[in-house]
């Protein structure tokens, strides 16, 4: 894929069919953020249990502070988003620049991340010089690259997807230039040619609208079968998972255990979700479940071995650019507050993000005394309003999301606030407050076992004031007591 937007960015224009799946990976705040708890990230918690969680990355993101701040704090895999291709590896023939890809991977290591090598042969990001070859020698020219870049990053990737994309939806096998010239025995010779320069890396086809069962995922089970039968060191496959909201195959954790069968390893290599703008309460909710049916399908295949999110935020996703009027499709908004789908992602890898006040992550924050919800009035999205309780009807300004940074966030009409203890305050009668997320303390709650929420910064409980229970009462910082107008259930 193309990382972005063209060539600075994350992929190639190109209709992605209904039936993609999906792929996680995400994170903290900004630069400002707090340091989040090793239980409460997506790395950890993949870790325990024997996966890995990741993201794409381009040398233009390593000085976008948002995006290192979550990609250092959440992921331990990077895949280069376009450092790695031919156009950039090999521009003309036998001159070569790693240089890129090389930040890339110091990156990684100066951040404890393994890096997935993306990618040796590929249809597109192909120089030209590369297609006007005469076709008797065009596979010396292959195999001269991929040898060349192989073992130029021989120890320093984990895996290498080694032909990428090869392809048509109806199964049939790209008519590009290595096909021309070698027939589909390109597959094979690439993959023999890379294992040759480095043995240790796990090599692997990686594609998209692969993730359920269909005539192109059929043709590329087949060519896995064949090319192991024949001794080929092909060692997994990626799914590349572009989806749109609302349309995981419900058949993908069945297509993933097919190919483990043959004995390769599977993962979800690239995975985004994207919606119809502007976003909605729904369609966020559609994708936190998403998410979530993702992960759950790896973790059900043995030989699943992790999820990456092709990009970290929103605001430098490649979807806008390449699926006009869409967008919207990682766990992280334009602001680099975590979304819904981070909770539901976390929690289908066993990890959680908060505690107590009824367990959840996001949903409504229920008044336990008053039997209502913590509610934004009339859905602003005006800094310093202040928040109430109101009769619970499931709308987005009663929607919250408790943060791996301890923020509470609500979304509405596309913007992210944060619940505040309005001027720092921490003495009773403080105005609980939205206002835009910073990763300061007076923007961090707990949410503690016996159903109180407290702020980090005062001690304070989260209080309706007078112990109302009447529509429109408002919510206020208040010396904890234990009452029940101080408990609070989420989700």
């Amino acid at each position: 894929m193309l990382l972005g937007r063209i060539r600075t960015g994350l992929h190639p224009a190109r209709a992605v069919a209904p039936t993609l799946v999906l792929a996680v990976a995400v994170g903290m705040l900004a630069a400002t953020s707090p340091a989040v708890a090793s239980g409460s990230t997506l790395k950890a918690a993949a870790e325990s249990g024997g996966h890995y969680f990741g993201t794409a990355l381009t040398d233009g993101d390593l000085g976008v502070s948002g995006e290192t701040s979550i990609a250092g704090a959440q992921f331990d895999m990077v895949t280069p988003g376009n450092e790695m291709k031919w156009d950039t590896t090999e521009p003309s023939n036998g001159s070569y620049n790693f240089a890129p890809g090389d930040q890339i991977v110091q990156y990684a290591q100066a951040n404890g991340m393994r890096v997935r090598g993306h990618n040796l042969v590929w249809h597109s990001q192909l120089p030209s010089w590369v297609s006007s070859l005469p076709l008797n020698q065009v596979q010396s020219v292959m195999e001269s690259h991929i040898t060349t870049e192989a073992t130029h990053y021989k120890g320093k990737v984990y895996s290498w997807d080694v032909i990428n994309e090869p392809f048509n939806d109806d199964g049939s096998l790209r008519q590009d230039v290595f096909y021309q010239a070698m027939g589909s025995g390109y597959l094979a010779d690439a993959l023999r040619t890379a294992h040759a320069a480095d043995p240790g890396a796990k090599l692997y086809i990686n594609d998209y609208n692969i993730e359920g069962e269909n005539a192109k995922s059929n043709a590329l089970y087949s060519l896995a079968q064949s090319l192991l039968a024949q001794g080929v060191p092909l060692g997994g496959i990626g799914f590349e998972s572009h989806f749109i909201v609302g349309q995981i195959p419900s058949d993908m954790q069945a297509n993933l255990q097919r190919f483990a069968n043959l004995g390769l390893d599977v993962a979800v290599t690239e995975l985004d979700d994207r919606i119809q703008l502007p976003t909605t309460s729904g369609s966020l909710q559609q994708q936190a479940t998403d998410f979530g049916a993702v992960v759950q399908d790896c973790l059900a295949v043995s030989r699943c071995v992790g999820v990456s999110q092709w990009g970290v935020d929103d605001a430098h996703s490649w979807i806008p650019g390449t699926f006009p009027g869409y967008g919207a499709a990682t766990m992280y908004d334009g602001n680099d507050q975590p979304k819904p789908a981070y909770s539901a992602a976390l929690s289908a890898l066993g990890g959680s993000s908060g505690t107590g006040g009824g367990g959840g992550t996001t949903g409504e924050l229920h008044a336990v005394g008053a039997g209502k919800c913590l509610d934004v009035p009339n859905a602003s999205t005006t800094a310093g309003t202040q928040v109430q309780i109101y009769s619970c009807w499931g709308g987005a300004n009663q929607t919250w999301t408790h943060t791996a940074a301890g923020q509470l966030t609500v979304t509405d009409s596309g913007t992210t606030l944060c619940l505040d203890a309005y001027g720092q305050g921490t003495t009773n009668g403080t105005k609980a407050v939205e206002w835009p997320c910073n990763g300061q303390a007076n923007q961090q709650w707990r949410l503690n076992s016996d159903g109180s929420v407290t702020g980090v910064q005062s001690g304070l409980c989260l209080d309706v004031t007078g112990a109302s229970t009447a529509d429109g009462a408002l919510v206020q910082l208040w010396t904890c007591s234990g009452q029940s107008n101080q408990k609070w259930t989420l989700g």
